[in-house]
């Protein structure tokens, strides 16, 4: 493959992250604005946002099945569609009888992009840089918290502006026409697994190493670490912080500027460590957002923001590296197993961040209408102590998940040291 057409893929690879990472921050950044408007409650809120966390395991897990038989450009053109119409509907979600359907439905034909363009991304970036996979994982997934920096941005500034949700969502058609137009007009290279050989059969038998379950199971934990707390920062801190839609900008930039410098962290520490210090980095992070006021807040955004920053492409250059065999199903498995632990804890979660609500509001107190325009503003007032006092409790309950992890993955570094001696004894 010619570097250029190899280039040309990466970008436009890129740009298609950027659609699926803006959706994130664009969302984060209005989300409370959709349950004043359409009158949604916290749990209704969590459903819409959990969409998007469960079309993409769907997407990704049968995508990666399906990528090595019609090819990553069929699959890129799919993902092409659904972000189109996941992004209209959205921007039109008002002129609909009941908008928390059109939201729904537009989350999940976005959740369904997102997971196809991881479906064919991941493969892709790994076959077309085999001997660097991991550092390039992380440069095309710096995409992903550079991409909410700048949708948090967009919702910041166009706040002033004082133009709505609508024209900050359609902001995200500009990326999708790129990438979709890149795309068509690029030849792609077969997977590195049907280029290597390796049959069917035994990408699935290498599946059942137990070494790739608990780097799947590990995954829960990293996935829900870094975007459950990510997309719901702003809501958990906004009375918390007056600046919540800044915190979540810190964190993703000091995210996509990591991501960025992945090379020379990966070469020092590989890949086990690194995602030993992260969660070690993510636990305090989190301890210091749910413990903190004031500007002790933003540190514990920035350390958060290294904590998180190399989980997610180092789980998939982890097993990309040392399970290859598993070829693009486990990555897509990998990327799959995050995605639908976040959907499943965001809906579990949203009920129980109403329910801390209540428990700081009078007795009795109907939550609907706390959150409706008609609320006084002696309820407004009650509402935001009540949302001051949960958010941080949310935040603590999750803290518990990078607990876990550091226990995992200081046990995942014994075991790779370990195997590396046994390596080296051998040769």
């Amino acid at each position: 493959m010619q570097a250029v057409k190899r280039n040309q893929l990466f970008v436009a690879s890129c740009l298609a992250l950027l659609v699926t990472s803006l959706s994130f921050g664009i969302r984060a950044g209005i989300l409370d604005r959709l349950g004043i408007q359409f009158g949604l409650d916290k749990a209704e809120l969590s459903t819409i946002t959990a969409t998007a966390f469960w079309g993409f395991p769907l997407a990704v897990v049968i995508g990666g099945m399906v990528v090595d038989i019609i090819g990553m450009k069929r699959l890129l053109m799919l993902a092409f569609i659904f972000h189109i119409i996941g992004i209209l509907l959205t921007i039109f979600a008002g002129q609909f009888a009941n908008p928390f359907w059109a939201l729904f439905i537009s989350t999940l034909c976005i959740g369904i992009a997102n997971g196809t363009v991881e479906a064919a991304c991941n493969p892709l970036v790994t076959t077309l840089f085999p001997d660097n996979k991991t550092t390039k994982l992380s440069h095309f997934h710096l995409w992903f918290p550079g991409g909410i920096v700048i949708g948090t941005l967009i919702v910041y500034f166009f706040d002033q502006a004082s133009l709505g949700w609508q024209i900050q969502v359609a902001m995200m058609i500009i990326p999708a026409i790129l990438y979709g137009f890149l795309f068509a007009r690029q030849n792609f290279p077969v997977t590195e697994r049907v280029a290597s050989g390796i049959s069917t059969a035994e990408m699935y038998r290498s599946l059942l190493n137990p070494l790739f379950f608990f780097m799947f199971i590990c995954m829960f934990g990293t996935a829900i670490t870094e975007l459950f707390t990510g997309q719901w920062m702003g809501v958990l801190l906004n009375n918390v912080s007056s600046n919540a839609i800044l915190l979540i900008t810190i964190y993703t930039a000091v995210m996509a500027v990591g991501r960025g410098l992945a090379g020379p962290v990966v070469h020092r520490l590989a890949p086990h460590g690194v995602l030993l210090a992260s969660a070690v980095f993510s636990a305090l992070g989190l301890y210091i957002l749910g413990h903190s006021t004031g500007n002790m807040i933003f540190i514990g955004a920035l350390v958060f923001g290294i904590g998180v920053c190399y989980f997610w492409p180092t789980m998939l250059g982890f097993v990309s590296e040392n399970l290859p065999k598993t070829g693009a199903v486990g990555i897509n498995l990998m990327g799959g197993a995050g995605m639908f632990a976040v959907s499943v804890y965001m809906m579990f979660m949203g009920g129980v961040y109403d329910n801390k609500i209540l428990k700081h509001l009078p007795p009795g107190a109907d939550l609907k209408l706390y959150n409706s325009v008609d609320a006084t503003d002696k309820m407004k007032q009650a509402l935001s102590e009540a949302n001051k006092a949960a958010g941080p409790e949310i935040i603590n309950t999750t803290l518990i998940i990078p607990l876990i992890l550091i226990v995992a993955f200081a046990g995942l570094y014994l075991y790779m040291r370990g195997r590396k001696k046994i390596v080296l004894q051998k040769s």
